[in-house]
């Protein structure tokens, strides 16, 4: 079994490598939106595009915690309150959706919306229409920040949705590929265990440097 821990250095290794495998000319030629998923994911985006003209944004989301368990993230609400739901985890622990669309406005009202005063000055998050979208992560355990990100967009009518991720599990690539034009990554692993594991560093993104990030890159 091939051993993956810390198959990366930090996300400026992680960009750098994504440079390689993501179509340049065509991110260059039709002005791809970078669209992250996290806020690492935003400083991973902000390492690739920084010598190209292309946007970069990030689509704030929040995980929808199982009740009395905080580690089972059932579902995700996005800033634009789309809902993705984990189906098959709602059924195992007969979750009632009344619980988990109550969650949904309160995580958007309470959490979603301070973000979006706080690092975006209150501009709502803009439309995709017509725009080839990238969106990207430094990894993905389940693939919820995805998908939801991908039912966000989606409903905005763009020219296409690539996803870029340095890291993912084999079976969350399997989900995400019927809904991205294409996808462009570094690993996928089998065993997956966590995105920090695959990291020699992997340091948390400080307020100052998201701002900075938006506020030089953003729309």
């Amino acid at each position: 079994m091939k051993i993956y821990k810390h198959i990366l250095k930090n996300r400026e290794d992680a960009a750098e490598k994504l440079l390689d495998v993501i179509p340049m000319q065509s991110f260059k030629d039709e002005s791809w939106k970078i669209v992250a998923v996290s806020t690492g994911g935003l400083e991973l985006g902000y390492m690739i595009g920084k010598k190209f003209p292309n946007k970069l944004d990030i689509l704030f989301s929040e995980a929808i915690l199982a009740p009395h368990n905080d580690d089972c993230e059932i579902a995700r609400v996005s800033e634009k309150e789309e809902i993705v739901i984990n189906e098959q985890l709602v059924r195992a622990f007969e979750i009632q959706y009344d619980y988990i669309y109550g969650e949904a406005h309160r995580k958007h009202e309470e959490q979603i919306l301070s973000y979006v005063y706080q690092y975006r000055k209150g501009k709502p998050f803009i439309s995709m229409k017509d725009e080839h979208v990238l969106l990207i992560d430094e990894g993905s355990e389940t693939g919820l920040k995805f998908m939801t990100a991908l039912k966000t967009i989606l409903a905005m009518q763009p020219k296409a949705v690539y996803i870029a991720v340095a890291v993912l599990p084999t079976d969350t690539l399997e989900l995400l590929e019927p809904y991205a034009d294409d996808i462009f990554f570094l690993h996928h692993i089998d065993d997956y265990v966590e995105t920090t594991l695959y990291y020699e560093k992997l340091e948390d993104v400080s307020d100052e440097n998201i701002e900075k990030y938006l506020e030089e890159k953003g729309n």
